[in-house]
């Protein structure tokens, strides 16, 4: 099986082209070479694969049919990946900026739930303080009677 068609089947790309776009860009390599898309792929291959900006290493196990589901990945291939790879992708991802600066636009679902979570909150504070206050008054008042 062809490599781009392999890690199409294997669903590490969404689409074959994809794949194929990727190999070309010498993002993909087996056994340390940069290889084409045309690739014949066979058991025991060790293939590292950069995405993300951290290098998967997977060695292939079984060759599929066609694309499979996620759950029978396993099946096919093995994850070789470092966990050092993970842990930087991880540390990535908590500092990326990826939400909308302030003044982007409207306000999200998401934003919208935050906002309201929010706003609640203080209306729950705003009711405690002021039955804490009538408590305050009403007992002075019964004080001068």
């Amino acid at each position: 099986m062809r490599i781009d068609k392999f890690l199409w089947s294997v669903r590490f790309y969404k689409t074959r082209s994809i794949a194929a776009e990727e190999i070309k860009k010498n993002r993909v390599s087996i056994g340390g070479q940069v290889v084409k898309p045309s690739r014949e792929v066979v058991e025991g291959d060790i293939v590292i694969v950069r995405k993300n900006q951290i290098e998967y290493k997977i060695k292939i196990i079984q060759i599929p049919k066609s694309r499979i589901g996620a759950k029978l990945v396993t099946l096919h291939i093995k994850d070789m990946t470092s966990p050092e790879q993970y842990a930087l992708l991880e540390s990535r991802k908590l500092t990326q900026d990826y939400y909308r600066q302030k003044g982007e636009g409207r306000p999200t679902k998401k934003d919208r739930r935050e906002m309201d979570g929010f706003l609640e909150i203080e209306e729950e504070e705003a009711e405690e303080s002021e039955t804490n206050w009538d408590r305050f008054f009403n007992e002075e008042a019964e004080g001068e009677v």
